[in-house]
């Protein structure tokens, strides 16, 4: 099963570092391998709320999850996405950005640092808008019931998650963005910071409610499939509606893909402190993003987020402060580690203690089944 799930990670890894070692060196070998296990430990909890989704869809978007969403990944968001983030800055052409970052990487590197008050309020808009919307709603398993009833209770007012994002992303500006960190110093960013977080809840709206859209749809459509079924094999027919569930996939496909591009801003960023080098990087963080697709492809298949109930929780408890901390970047710079092992300390958490839950229930379900025996001895 791990060979199977983990094959192509395993591949693409030997090819990526023996390429980098024959192109670049050993120094670029030991780069690439660095940045790979950086994209990891900062995507882990990615994998985990993209499991959640990917179990909803079926074999063959799982299969289009890992050949196209990759392409998507790797070149898209790892290669493609700081080029752009150049090309706008500086108002250049994509070419000549392309050409900026192989000739003049510290050049490169400032563009970079000067758009990522603009590149952080978007993700940290766009995932705090995830967190929040899994906190304010009601859920029967609760991981820390102490916070999340009360939570829960208050998200039954309409739209309290966009309030409270709009009012996280008003005072960053009114904050954060006033000292934002450029490569000259710090310099006034509010109206960016303002214009890009606003640009990241709209995006959310839209590819979040279409998601959610075509998905209750397409549970409706599945409980009416059932009946026709039901039916057609009184009647010796064969119902089909492929197309609707493919059209729902798609979405969520989509919402999957905007998810994960959200989740790679600080990686991409965080680079940027270990190699100015645009294809070390590229390759670097693709062989992590290979990892973090497989992870979720395995999760879903092994069942885990069933076993481990609490691990969807612990995750988005990440997300929420993977968000503080893009939030918080746009003045002050924090280290990669720490984001790093934030998540991990949430998720090891959550798996912890979804551990001790399955094992209060076994013992209970075990004292139960002894209590049954005895009284069936009695009688």
């Amino acid at each position: 099963m791990i060979l199977k799930t983990f094959g192509w990670s395993f591949a693409i890894t030997a090819l990526g570092l023996a390429f980098a070692a024959w192109q670049w060196g050993w120094q670029a070998f030991g780069v690439v391998l660095i940045l790979s296990v950086l994209e990891i430990s900062l995507s882990f909890d990615n994998a985990v709320v993209n499991a959640g989704i990917l179990k909803k869809m079926n074999v063959f978007w799982q299969k289009i999850f890992l050949s196209i969403g990759i392409i998507i990944a790797v070149f898209g968001m790892r290669l493609v996405f700081p080029v752009v983030i150049v090309a706008v800055s500086a108002k250049v052409g994509p070419i000549e950005a392309v050409q900026l970052a192989m000739q003049h990487p510290d050049q490169y590197k400032d563009l970079v640092t000067d758009a990522h008050s603009a590149i952080a309020a978007f993700g940290g808009m766009f995932l705090l808008m995830i967190f929040l919307d899994f906190i304010f709603e009601e859920r029967e398993i609760k991981w820390l019931g102490w916070l999340e009833r009360p939570l829960a209770k208050l998200g039954k007012v309409d739209m309290l998650s966009v309030c409270v994002a709009l009012i996280v992303l008003l005072l960053s500006a009114m904050t954060f963005a006033t000292g934002a960190h450029v490569s000259t110093g710090h310099e006034d960013k509010s109206a960016t910071v303002l214009l890009a977080g606003v640009a990241g809840l709209i995006t959310y709206l839209i590819v979040g409610g279409l998601s959610s859209y075509f998905e209750n749809k397409l549970e409706e459509d599945e409980e009416q499939e059932h009946e026709a079924e039901e039916k057609a094999r009184a009647e010796g027919k064969q119902v089909s509606a492929v197309g609707l569930a493919g059209k729902a996939a798609f979405f969520l496909f989509l919402y999957l893909e905007v998810l994960d591009a959200s989740f790679s801003f600080d990686g991409v960023i965080g680079a940027f402190a270990i190699t100015n080098q645009i294809f070390w990087m590229a390759l670097g963080l693709g062989i992590g993003a290979m990892y973090v697709r497989s992870l979720t492809v395995y999760l879903v298949r092994q069942g885990t987020l069933d076993d481990y109930v609490y691990l969807e929780h612990g995750a988005h408890y990440a997300i929420g402060a993977l968000a503080a901390i893009l939030l918080v970047t746009i003045e002050y710079s924090i280290n990669e580690i720490i984001t790093g092992l934030v998540g991990v300390v949430l998720i090891g958490a959550s798996f912890w203690s979804s551990v001790r839950r399955n094992k209060a229930l076994a013992a209970e379900g075990g004292d139960k089944d002894q209590d049954e025996d005895k009284t069936a001895l009695h009688a």
